[in-house]
């Protein structure tokens, strides 16, 4: 298994999404619910209770990590993010027989791909350092402990202002996957394709820190 780390810096503490943070997203998304039109965000305690126990069966199969994010100076939630679609493959090859060498990560074989996302904010910490600071934690661990390679990044292609976040984290835009994948609207999204990759993770660290420096 591969254990989900706390993560903290000097704005938030991204903990391991658990039972015990329900009531607090909950009261999270109630703030304003206007910019949550691409995303689903759960909306009241029941919702916001499958929502965590969906995505803690997620992280048992593997390949994803929520988050928690908590706002340190009033202690309390302001929303969740994740790892997910982690994987994990040999290089350089041989591989092993059966072909592609992706296997489960594990704290012995950490993720060497990943993408962030399944991000969401209350209205009070959107337009703050908290996203920045959660892209720095999160892009810091996956780059330096677990050593990955890539770095994966989507939003809806019609939204304007998650396309503008990620450009701002400094993410290289690489096309539009269409008809990709339903949305909470009913309709089918094409989803737009951002990456960081190793080699450009200390320019983009320089980056965010400098933005949190402001």
């Amino acid at each position: 298994m591969l254990t989900a780390p706390v993560l903290q810096g000097t704005l938030v503490r991204l903990e391991p999404l658990s039972g015990e943070h329900v009531e607090g997203l909950a009261a999270a998304a109630a703030e304003d619910r206007s910019t949550y039109a691409y995303t689903w965000v759960p909306d009241g305690i029941e919702d916001a209770d499958r929502y965590v126990r969906g995505a803690l069966i997620e992280q048992a199969e593997g390949r994803s990590l929520p988050f928690a994010v908590r706002l340190l100076d009033e202690d309390r939630v302001v929303g969740s993010t994740r790892f997910l679609d982690l994987g994990a493959f040999s290089w350089p090859p041989p591989w092993p027989p059966g072909g592609y060498p992706g296997s489960v990560p594990s704290d012995d074989e950490p993720p060497t791909v990943g993408e962030i996302g399944g991000t969401w904010y209350a209205a009070s910490s959107q337009r703050t350092g908290v996203n920045t600071e959660c892209k720095v934690l999160m892009l810091s661990h996956a780059f330096d402990p677990w050593g990955a390679v890539r770095v994966t990044l989507k939003t809806d292609a019609r939204n304007g202002r998650s396309q503008r976040a990620i450009e701002r984290l400094g993410a290289v835009f690489e096309g539009v996957r269409r008809a990709h994948v339903p949305t909470i609207d009913g309709t089918i999204r094409d989803s737009a394709y951002y990456s960081i990759l190793k080699e450009e993770w200390p320019a983009v660290r320089e980056r965010l820190e400098q933005l949190l420096r402001r």
